[in-house]
């Protein structure tokens, strides 16, 4: 199980809702994902309005919890009205931390994040900050009492997939709460790199609703993220510079 602050999940998928071809391929996408974390950014959502146009139309929402970010937000101050905005409408009591600090690359802010995270904490919720790989970042997260740390493995909507897995593997071995991989995962590969170096979970967006086919590749990374799991749970052989024979030669007869 999955556990993020008092919530308990089997999939250890969460996903994006935006940037779809159309609402019919999300719905189609979300549903063969298996995941059961819906994310979306609370500006973009009317969220006390019903008559607006709601991007989240197709979804039966009472099979998902809802995540709201806070993508947008510039300050912690924006951030924490944007998490306050998205609890009034009754949508969940958990909240991803978005404070971009940077417009070309879209990296997190760490002193206005850290500002959000301790406050939010305060406020009840249950916060999952978006940050860096900065290793010494995640543990001053975990300090404030943040419920999981969500590292992006490289640039957002970028693709490159895991750029530090060093510092990533850090981040996992130092973290007694879920660090899960946000941000650059490109293919079922990034996915199940990821959840073999120890992480908890990933959650995905541009790789699967950008994707020439997103239905299959949310499927696909379903099954990326569930192999990679069961691999880190598994143990992989140590790498070897030389060939090791994979047949005993013990009790052999040679003629």
């Amino acid at each position: 199980m999955l556990t993020i602050g008092k919530h308990q999940f089997q999939s250890r998928l969460l996903l994006g809702t935006g940037k779809y071809p159309n609402f019919d391929v999300q719905k189609q996408a979300v549903e063969v994902s298996d995941t059961e974390i819906l994310t979306f950014t609370v500006r973009r959502m009317n969220i006390f309005e019903p008559s607006q146009p709601n991007f989240l139309e197709k979804l039966d929402l009472e099979k998902y919890s809802l995540l709201p970010n806070t993508a947008g937000a510039k300050t912690a101050q924006e951030a924490v009205r944007h998490a306050k905005l998205a609890k009034a409408s009754g949508l969940c009591d958990m909240i991803k931390v978005e404070v971009i600090g940077c417009d070309k690359t879209l990296l997190p802010d760490p002193v206005e994040t850290l500002k959000a995270t301790e406050e939010l904490i305060k406020e009840g919720f249950t916060v999952l900050p978006y940050t860096s790989d900065d290793v010494v970042l995640a543990r001053r997260l975990e300090e404030l009492g943040a419920h999981a740390i969500m590292p992006g493995a490289s640039p957002i909507g970028s693709g490159q997939g895991i750029i530090n897995p060093l510092n990533l593997s850090f981040i996992i071995e130092q973290t007694s709460v879920p660090v899960i991989v946000d941000a650059g995962i490109g293919s079922p590969a990034d996915a199940a790199q990821a959840m073999e170096l120890g992480a908890d979970g990933v959650l995905l967006n541009t790789a699967v609703s950008a994707a020439n086919d997103p239905v299959k590749m949310a499927q696909a990374m379903k099954l990326a993220i569930e192999a990679g799991r069961l691999g880190y749970e598994a143990g992989r052989i140590p790498k070897k510079r030389s060939a090791t024979a994979s047949s005993p030669m013990e009790g052999l007869s040679i003629g």
